[in-house]
């Protein structure tokens, strides 16, 4: 998924990791991006706890936003504005196109221009891949699309 973030590898970007639990992606994130700054979103405090231990030595790089995406005031936790928005394996849970429109909404609003969203979920479970594209177009986004129609697959959308 990352793979899709055109960015220069020593680039200082922001990056929003929604639902991004104990943090596996965020730590592929300051792999590859190694002067990122990372705000870790997430519902669950205990989550939230072990990516506080797992990236105790990234204190500086890394903060993190205690709220629940059904939250319509999640976002303002989050700050911003981002360069890059990941999430992986998370807004699914939302389970209706009605919450995900909404955090889509709030994902478009929390990225500056030229930003980007990359998602790697189970579209299929919900509408299908096609359904999420047009609705990130919906809210905002200039362009979206979907290297691969795998199931989980990956939706990368621009600002």
């Amino acid at each position: 998924m990352l793979a899709l973030a055109a960015f220069p590898k020593d680039a200082p970007i922001k990056v929003l990791d929604v639902g991004g639990g104990n943090g596996i992606v965020t730590e592929t994130v300051l792999e590859l991006f190694p002067n990122a700054r990372v705000t870790l979103q997430d519902y669950s405090a205990a989550m939230l706890d072990r990516a506080r231990e797992r990236f105790a030595s990234y204190s500086e790089q890394v903060s993190y936003a205690l709220s629940d995406l059904f939250d319509p005031a999640w976002a303002a936790s989050a700050g911003g504005p981002f360069d890059l928005v990941v999430s992986s394996i998370a807004l699914h849970n939302l389970a209706e196109m009605t919450a995900i429109t909404a955090a889509y909404r709030e994902i478009y609003g929390l990225l500056g221009t030229g930003g980007i969203f990359l998602n790697c979920d189970h579209f299929r479970n919900i509408g299908g891949v096609e359904l999420h594209l047009e609705t990130l177009k919906s809210v905002g986004f200039a362009k979206a699309e979907c290297p691969s129609d795998e199931n989980p697959a990956i939706t990368a959308a621009y600002t």
